[in-house]
């Protein structure tokens, strides 16, 4: 333990426990930020994630130590078929649009499609998405500071170490958003449609009970399998077409 400026001590390894331990749930949320960002709106996609933690913070108020009785599960359920309605939904885009005209097209040579949304409105479908992934995963990282803190009697030093890692982890969010931007909007939809899609089949599974092997890194393999499935139809979709037009 030290001492804080204000005479009261910090309990370092409950500290750095809920940093790590709050980092996982704070990178899922800020992959999913900076995904629908990418994708439909930077707007929405930063409104949504600040009501998000807006309503975090009066639940964590008016609960306090109660978040550990919170069911889960029934919100994982919605929210994760919720991304994977979607997430299809994109990779689907993505798919049929870079077996149409190659992956190279850049984000400024594109049309607005039918369905996307013009520049010059609110984009709803991405506030809600970035809203109910920025709540989910907030609700965990506030049962972990509960959890943590609780168990150690070092509440205090468990908030320091959430607020550490929402801080540092959007940081870096902030700092490569740029990079992800410059990629080709069809290949960005394919692969945050694989991306969502992997979210919402780990939490559609995890709220009615699937225990997934190695916990939140499947979402890893997820992620992949989705998008591997994604690049093998467009192969299948361009060979199709090429068949089509020698015929």
């Amino acid at each position: 333990m030290v001492g804080s400026p204000e005479g009261e001590t910090v309990n370092v390894a409950v500290t750095a426990t809920t940093f790590f331990a709050a980092g996982i749930e704070v990178i899922e949320m800020v992959a999913i930020v900076v995904a629908v960002g990418s994708t439909r709106s930077w707007r929405a996609a930063l409104v949504g994630a600040g009501g998000g933690l807006l309503v975090l913070v009066v639940l964590v108020a008016a609960l306090g130590t109660a978040l550990r009785e919170v069911p889960l599960d029934p919100i994982r359920l919605a929210v994760g078929a919720l991304l994977l309605v979607f997430g299809l939904q994109w990779l689907r885009k993505g798919v049929t649009r870079i077996a149409a005209g190659g992956w190279a097209l850049g984000q400024g040579e594109e049309h607005v499609d039918e369905g996307d949304v013009p520049v010059d409105r609110f984009d709803w479908t991405g506030f809600v998405l970035a809203f109910k992934g920025v709540s989910l995963e907030g609700l965990e990282v506030a049962i972990i500071v509960v959890a943590i803190g609780g168990a150690a009697g070092a509440l205090g030093s468990a908030v320091v170490g959430a607020v550490a890692a929402v801080v540092v982890l959007a940081a870096v969010g902030a700092a490569t958003y740029r990079l992800v931007a410059r990629i080709p909007r069809r290949a960005l939809q394919l692969f945050v449609g694989a991306l969502l899609s992997a979210f919402g089949t780990f939490w559609s599974g995890a709220g009615i009970g699937v225990a997934w092997p190695g916990g939140d890194a499947a979402l890893l393999w997820l992620a992949g399998l989705y998008a591997a499935s994604g690049v093998a139809l467009v192969q299948v979709i361009q060979r199709w077409r090429t068949s089509e037009e020698v015929r």
